[in-house]
């Protein structure tokens, strides 16, 4: 069994793909946020240390041969304004706090889980330095962008990049990214279309401003998609999959996903949007936080099903 540590842990969504292999244990994991430390420990037996990655000190964290990270990526996604490692908040810097660990720590293997946007950002300069520092810390590195429709079968169109850095320059050469897979699972089996759920999420008239109810009635004909209100119009989503989630999908605004469904039009909800990362059907949201907090936790997760693949083609290269 081989120790992981978490980092940027999040819900633990890395750390899931992980553990579903049955040859990788979490040992500790680390997120500053305490909403998604609740879920995580609702979910795990692991105590999260909850504390800002600038304060942990190499000697706090157990040893581990697998460093896993989904480091913050607003710094480098397009909704952060592609500002990089110079972001004002800090987020771009949070790299080499994981650069620090690895000099301390060594691991055999770093996974890194980014957006797609990394490669490019900064013309490839963001990216050629991350590069750069694990190669300078004795890695060999694999990187692809895959998206969850074709290699998770998730549907869900959801790109990411995905690097994976060895130690050891035979397992580097062995490791191969998974290929892609036929998507046979449909919207039906991560959303809830037959049974009414809380009233909370539908849309009903004069619940919103202005006439976007009548609206969204008129343009939602097919019970088989999943719309968007784009703040003028509805959009429909004609691959059959649901778009890329975001963080920002409770709050309103264009990014809700809408579906027809029994009792009418309505948003999906945050069980749904854990399913349609490739969550387990049985894992658990904490029922004293608010909806806003549990959309934000999905949409900054990533898809379990591709990480679950990468994991066991990390396997067979040891």
């Amino acid at each position: 069994m081989l120790k992981c540590a978490s980092f940027f842990a999040g819900v633990g969504g890395i750390d899931i793909g992980f553990e579903n292999t049955k040859k990788f244990e979490v040992v500790y994991a680390n997120e500053l946020d305490p909403y998604p430390v609740k879920t995580y420990e609702l979910n795990s037996k692991i105590k999260v240390d909850c504390r800002d990655i600038n304060e942990v000190k190499c000697e706090e964290i157990p040893d581990f041969d697998v460093m896993l990270a989904g480091f913050p990526c607003q710094a480098f996604s397009v909704a952060g304004y592609r500002k990089g490692f110079d972001d004002e908040k800090g987020r771009g810097t949070l790299f080499f706090e994981l650069i620090r660990i690895i000099k301390v720590k060594k691991p055999q293997i770093v996974f890194l889980e980014n957006v797609k946007n990394l490669v490019g950002h900064d013309n490839g300069n963001t990216f050629s330095v991350i590069l750069d520092e694990l190669q300078k810390e004795g890695y060999h590195v694999k990187y692809a962008v895959l998206n969850a429709m074709e290699y998770g079968n998730i549907p869900q169109n959801r790109e990411r990049i995905y690097i994976a850095a060895f130690r050891n320059v035979e397992q580097y050469k062995s490791f191969e990214f998974p290929l892609p897979i036929p998507l046979k699972k449909g919207l039906a089996d991560i959303i809830d279309f037959k049974n009414r759920v809380d009233e909370k999420y539908y849309y009903t008239a004069g619940k919103y401003k202005g006439d976007i109810y009548e609206k969204l009635v008129e343009a939602m004909d097919d019970e088989n998609a999943i719309y968007q209100w784009r703040r003028r119009y509805v959009r429909k989503n004609k691959s059959g999959v649901v778009p890329t989630l975001t963080a920002n999908q409770g709050e309103g605004g264009h990014n809700v996903c809408l579906i027809k469904a029994a009792g009418g039009i309505r948003k999906m909800t945050p069980h749904e949007c854990f399913n349609t990362q490739g969550f387990p059907k049985n894992f658990k949201l904490p029922e004293n936080m608010s909806d806003a907090r549990l959309y934000k936790q999905a949409g900054n997760s990533v898809c379990v099903s591709v990480i679950q693949r990468i994991a066991e083609k990390i396997i067979e290269a040891l």
